[in-house]
């Protein structure tokens, strides 16, 4: 019996050397001969597949959901004590004009408000944030003279509309530090120590007061001694200034002569001369009240309803890694308590990496299950260790190529991108099952005393006979994303990074089959191999299915009718679902801010 399937065997062989369709004799069957003749070669370059995949593996940015948001710009242009209607049309409307002819410009939106002016510069798609920044630049250097004196444009940050990843808050347990020196420990030693930070563009100060000096003039002083408000106002500038002279020489040193005048203490600020009257001076405090008090405020934070407290919003610079962001900035907090007063606690409020390392990790943990269920499945149905190592090994290489090219196009590692790993898992696995169950099947009619060399033509046999129709499905599954890359806008940025991630681990599964899973497959299909019939397990999948398909073969058209009977049912379900663009998304924190009508006070 043995020897007559020997001979069968061989008298196929000897029919395929005259089919021209003969898929043994396919260039990718020559790709399977090359690599088995070059073994030292392809496994040189698997290894540095799993180094190289590794480092990228190591480096790629975390995050937890992609970037959706447009390259921006924002210019803000503080005019203060203008109502929103002057801000309109000496700012707000200049600055738009001009910035609407930037090169790859999309729109401009500009927002009026009391004594403040923004302006968003949103560029196309692809645009780089640095070079987008430039252009602004450039164009407020050109209109800047058309502005009021007192408004000054300033650029934002060099920040997404995703880049807030840290706030946190100043509270002072010993009671003994009020809101205003909390802010003043914010504004002049935490901020400026954060913003020294790799990745950090922005830490905003929020919540408590801002320390000033304050003049509060009396009306009937001035009209006393007939000052006009313009002279208190030219007197306070002319008294906070330093002005250079010359330099002598003296003793043979250099002796730099300079007025000193800066306001230091309000004391000073009190014995400002506002003018002369009979040869008697007239101080600034003859004609005001100065007092050190709070800046006017818009806003107010508080932390649980006990109070308000003073915090800190941290912006992350465009394109930097979330996670390895907030890592610093935590390791930075904690080096900064130590220089805090007695009593003065930070707390962090609002912190995305459990978000970041939460979906990662779960996605993680689903691909190993996702790996585990596949070895699972290999061993049950083939019965042969060893082969299940096939689909094992080249797993995880294929996953390595993937973050290779992720790490070289810089797409974060996130939800989407490792969904697409995740969808792609179980399609990268069918090369190597269906090459491995092929040469199975050749091996289990070899005879008992076959030669190694008659079994490892046998494997390279199966693998040149399927390898060719498993290359291309794998490339047509490859390419069946590319209708995703052609989406614009927020829907590309979202959805793009799992039509890569899959595109790639499919590619490089596609080459992995063809070039290392025969070598792997001559390595470790050794030993007894069992025929298919001899599994218990597909002896009753068998028993389960033949009478099924033999029961739809004979009765065709009940088939087709109850599919589309199937088909027609779910028309109803369809129209009653809604769409959303995205689910959502819960972080575990809790950001309480109110919306009230406007005009209400900051008490109220």
């Amino acid at each position: 019996m043995a020897t007559k399937m020997t001979t069968n065997n061989t008298q196929e062989n000897d029919a395929s050397k005259h089919n021209p369709h003969d898929p043994t004799k396919s260039l990718v069957a020559k790709t399977i001969d090359w690599s088995v003749n070059n073994q030292l070669l392809v496994l040189i370059g698997a290894l540095a597949l799993i180094i190289a995949g590794w480092l990228a593996l190591k480096n790629t940015p975390l995050d937890a959901i992609p970037d959706l948001t447009d390259t921006q710009v924002i210019i803000k242009t503080e005019f203060p004590g203008q109502s929103p209607q002057i801000i309109e049309d000496l700012v707000t409307y200049p600055l738009s004009t001009t910035l609407l002819g930037l090169p790859k410009t999309k729109a401009v939106r500009g927002f009026s408000l009391f004594g403040t002016s923004f302006v968003y510069v949103i560029f196309e798609d692809d645009v780089d944030q640095y070079w987008a920044r430039s252009r602004v630049l450039e164009a407020l250097s050109k209109i800047g003279d058309d502005l009021p004196d007192t408004a000054r444009p300033k650029i934002g940050p060099d920040a997404t509309g995703v880049g807030w990843v840290f706030q946190y808050v100043l509270v002072d347990r010993s009671n003994k530090l009020d809101l205003s020196q909390l802010r003043s420990l914010q504004d002049w030693f935490l901020k400026f120590e954060l913003l020294s930070v790799d990745g950090v563009s922005e830490v905003a100060s929020v919540g408590g007061f801002v320390k000033e000096y304050q003049v509060l003039i009396d009306p009937n002083r001035l009209r006393a001694y007939n000052v006009p408000i313009s002279r208190i106002t030219q007197a306070v500038k002319a008294s906070s200034a330093e002005v250079g002279g010359r330099v002598l020489e003296q003793a043979e040193t250099e002796l730099i002569i300079r007025s000193k005048g800066y306001i230091e203490k309000l004391e000073q600020l009190k014995n400002v001369v506002v003018f002369s009257a009979g040869g008697a001076p007239v101080l600034l405090s003859d004609v005001a009240r100065i007092v050190e008090g709070p800046e006017l405020r818009r806003g107010a934070v508080e932390l649980n309803g006990e109070g308000e407290v003073v915090g800190g919003i941290i912006v992350m610079r465009s394109g930097e890694n979330p996670l390895s962001v907030i890592k610093a900035i935590k390791t930075k907090l904690k080096t900064l308590k130590a220089g805090l007063p007695p009593g003065v606690d930070i707390i962090p409020v609002y912190d995305r990496s459990p978000l970041i390392e939460g979906a990662v990790n779960y996605l993680s943990l689903k691909l190993l299950e996702e790996g585990l269920v596949v070895a699972l499945v290999c061993l049950i149905f083939l019965l042969h260790a060893r082969s299940a190592l096939v689909a094992i090994i080249t797993l995880p290489l294929g996953v390595f190529g993937a973050f290779i090219m992720l790490y070289w196009q810089g797409i974060t590692a996130n939800i989407m991108s490792l969904g697409g790993i995740a969808i792609a898992i179980g399609a990268m696995v069918d090369a190597s099952l269906v090459m491995v169950e092929n040469a199975h099947r050749k091996l289990s009619i070899l005879p008992v005393d076959a030669s190694k060399s008659q079994k490892q033509a046998t494997i390279l046999l199966a693998a040149k006979e399927v390898g060719p129709g498993l290359f291309f499905s794998l490339l047509i599954i490859t390419v069946s994303f590319i209708p995703v890359f052609t989406l614009t806008g927020q829907s590309y940025r979202l959805f793009a990074p799992l039509a890569f991630t899959k595109t790639y681990a499919m590619a490089f599964a596609a080459i992995l089959s063809i070039t290392l899973v025969p070598i792997l497959m001559v390595w470790l299909i050794r030993g007894r191999i069992l025929s298919e019939n001899k599994n218990p397990l597909n002896r009753f999948f068998v028993a389960l299915y033949r009478p099924v398909l033999v029961a739809a073969l004979k009765s065709k058209g009940v088939v087709m009718a109850l599919l589309a009977l199937m088909l027609l049912s779910t028309l109803y379900p369809l129209s009653k679902l809604g769409s959303e663009f995205m689910p959502p998304l819960y972080e575990g924190e809790l950001l309480y801010m109110p919306t009230t009508l406007p005009g209400i006070s900051l008490s109220k």
